[in-house]
Parts: C-alpha cells; sequence; structure tokens
C-alpha cells in the first residue's frame, strides 16, 4: 500500500512545482508590465513639464527640435522598453509567419494551376 502513494504523491509535488513556476513567471510579466506604465506616466508627466519650460522661457517654438528632442529620444528609449515587455508579437502577430508562407504557397499553386 505504501507503494501506490509514493507515486501519488510525487505527481502532487510536480504539480506544486509546476503551479507554483507558473505563478513567478505570470507575477514577472505581470510587475513588468506594470513597470512600462509606470515608465510611460512619468514620461507622459515629465515631457509636458519640459517641453512647457523650454517654450515659455527659451521663446522657442513649441514644433522645433529643441522643444521636442528630448520626448523624442526618451521615446525611443520608451519604445524598446515596451518592445522588452510585450515581444515583436504585436508587430506581427502570433500566427503571421504561418499566415504568410500559406499565402505565399496558395499564391504559387494557383500560378501552377492557370
Amino acid at each position: 500500500m505504501e507503494n501506490s502513494s509514493k507515486p501519488q504523491k510525487e505527481n502532487l509535488n510536480k504539480y506544486n512545482y509546476f503551479k507554483e513556476d507558473a505563478y513567478i513567471r505570470a507575477k514577472k510579466k505581470v510587475d513588468s508590465i506594470k513597470g512600462f506604465y509606470w515608465h510611460f506616466a512619468v514620461y507622459f508627466v515629465v515631457n509636458i513639464f519640459i517641453v512647457t519650460l523650454i517654450v515659455s522661457n527659451s521663446g522657442v517654438e513649441l514644433f522645433s527640435f529643441a522643444a521636442l528632442s528630448t520626448p523624442l529620444f526618451w521615446g525611443i528609449g520608451l519604445l524598446f522598453h515596451f518592445l522588452g515587455v510585450f515581444g515583436s508579437d504585436i508587430l506581427f502577430g502570433s500566427g503571421w509567419e504561418k499566415r504568410k508562407i500559406k499565402e505565399f504557397m496558395d499564391k504559387d499553386l494557383q500560378n501552377w494551376e492557370e
């Protein structure tokens, strides 16, 4: 009787391990998303403040490189943060490559049938 409970106990331990591992991965993902949103909020508030100060104190036009250089370069960094958090699947989607391969194969097949 003791032998039959041992495999069951091992399966339960594996299940608990996988469940805990999944929780840790999900928690890290949520923390990284939250970090990106904080980064975006700080970017927005600070850049409004900086651009307002530059335009009001220096007489530079609003739509000039001098006024918008900080938001531009910080925005590039924010874009890389976005891609690091959400991945490149945002641009192409998860099944984009498979769909494109199928599309080109179908197009090639049509050319052979004509």
